[in-house]
């Protein structure tokens, strides 16, 4: 299982960089909206549509929801600024409602676990990912703050997995992620924000942006990204799965590989926006 679940990794990290190095934004923002698009199947059957044509048809509703984004926004890489702002600022207000309701479960789950609240809740998690990581690459060296977005992440797993198992007694969350604990969020935590740290110092042609705002920022990023790990273990939990789908060998499906982004992306991309960036 390990080994397949590291050539699957591999292949998959090898596919986007590839992807980011050769597709323009429109392209890549297809890209990204296809991902999307398999997360939902996934999202379908967690909000209980488990029947095929449900499913399709969950795959639909989200894939006009990001064609009315679409129009709304404008093309790729002319997007209108303050209209996108307005959306990543309420996607922030709803992972702000997400962190209580995650905090309260099981008792949350009675505002939450019907299944019209989930399908809901799908949208929320799934539009905001997509908007993020497209606006993202559409910014001038778009590529490597995506990069480094998913940089941020990846330190959090690590730091989380090593830290966790050499000091992890206390639990963060027992009822929705038992295995989980307080000394692996704080050592994700530092992990990223000291490899921040070393992109401050090494970015080419120096940040934009001061350090201490960019560790800050580094900080928020990967608290999100613990939000939004937490988030679809608790609605796993709920639906009784382990996982969300099969579609990537040893890894679960799309959505128990994109959870962390999905609120990491767009708590980053809006952190950006407001220092300037």
């Amino acid at each position: 299982m390990l080994k397949q679940r590291i050539i699957t990794a591999v292949l998959i990290v090898a596919a986007l960089f590839v992807a980011m190095a050769y597709l323009s934004a429109s392209q890549l923002a297809l890209l990204f909206a296809a991902i999307v698009l398999l997360a939902a199947w996934e999202w379908a059957d967690l909000s209980d549509l488990s029947a095929v044509p449900a499913r399709l048809g969950y795959v639909a509703l989200i894939a006009v929801l990001i064609a009315a984004s679409y129009w709304h926004l404008g093309a790729v890489g002319e997007w209108s600024p303050l209209r996108l702002r307005e959306l990543l600022v309420a996607a922030c207000v709803w992972w702000a409602v997400a962190l209580l309701w995650v905090k309260a479960y099981p008792q949350s789950a009675g505002l939450w676990g019907a299944r019209p609240l989930r399908v809901i809740m799908g949208v929320l998690v799934l539009l905001p990912t997509w908007w993020s990581l497209s606006y993202l690459r559409s910014l001038d060296g778009g590529v490597w703050l995506i990069v480094m977005l998913l940089a941020l992440v990846a330190a959090a797993d690590v730091g989380a997995y090593f830290c966790g198992r050499r000091f992890g007694k206390a639990k963060l969350a027992p009822a929705v992620s038992p295995g989980k604990s307080w000394a692996g969020f704080w050592g994700g935590l530092v992990c990223s924000v000291v490899l921040m740290a070393g992109l401050w110092f090494s970015w080419p042609g120096g940040m934009p942006v001061s350090l201490p705002v960019m560790l800050l920022l580094a900080a928020i990023t990967v608290l999100a990204s613990v939000l939004g790990d937490l988030l679809e273990s608790m609605v796993k939990r709920h639906r009784g799965v382990k996982d969300s789908g099969q579609l990537l060998p040893g890894h679960g499906g799309i959505m128990d590989r994109v959870d962390s982004l999905t609120a990491a992306s767009p708590v980053f991309t809006l952190g950006l926006m407001s220092v300037g960036w």
